[in-house]
């Protein structure tokens, strides 16, 4: 899949890509927002999730602009069993210098519009309960707040929460 959005172009990653992603995922580690992750991860630790992707089921995309990556989306099966298979968890990394341009919003929309094609009707969302940017950008886009799981999460000897969001897709 290649799609060309106003100056940004969206592909299927390819495997040297991987590095590029690591990158970006590991730029908001620092922040405590946006992962769980403590250190940064490396591109041979992430060969088993990049191996759990597939652009007809599972795609990971990444998002160019000026043939540079800026920002990746991907689609992760939900609690592994074949009942969840219409169920898939979103998630959307920004190059740090690329926040706040509104590219959120152009990958949500993105993955939306694709979700009857890759046959998923649930979209879930994984988001610290102190990250509001994140909780902000898919209330915008109709996900709910499905769960509320207090104080799961410790950041640097702060107890964090996970909300998960979701949204039908139909």
């Amino acid at each position: 899949m290649i799609k060309l959005l106003e100056t940004y172009t969206l592909r299927d990653a390819e495997w040297n890509d991987l590095p590029r992603i690591v990158d970006i995922y590991n730029s908001t580690i620092e922040s405590r927002q946006v992962t769980a992750d403590l250190e940064p991860v490396t591109v041979e630790s992430r060969q088993k999730w990049w191996e759990e992707h597939s652009p007809e089921a599972r795609p990971l995309w990444v998002l160019e602009e000026n043939g540079a990556i800026i920002a990746w989306l991907s689609f992760q099966s939900f609690y592994g069993r074949p009942a969840y298979q219409a169920t898939a968890e979103l998630s959307i990394y920004i190059a740090q210098e690329q926040r706040s341009r509104g590219i959120g919003s152009l990958l949500i929309r993105e993955a939306l519009e694709a979700c009857p094609s890759l046959n998923i009707r649930t979209l879930l969302g994984f988001i610290f309960g102190h990250n509001e940017p994140s909780l902000g950008l898919l209330g915008k886009f109709g996900f709910e707040r499905w769960a509320h799981l207090p104080r799961v999460a410790e950041l640097d000897g702060i107890e964090r929460d996970l909300i998960i969001v979701g949204k039908r897709v139909e």
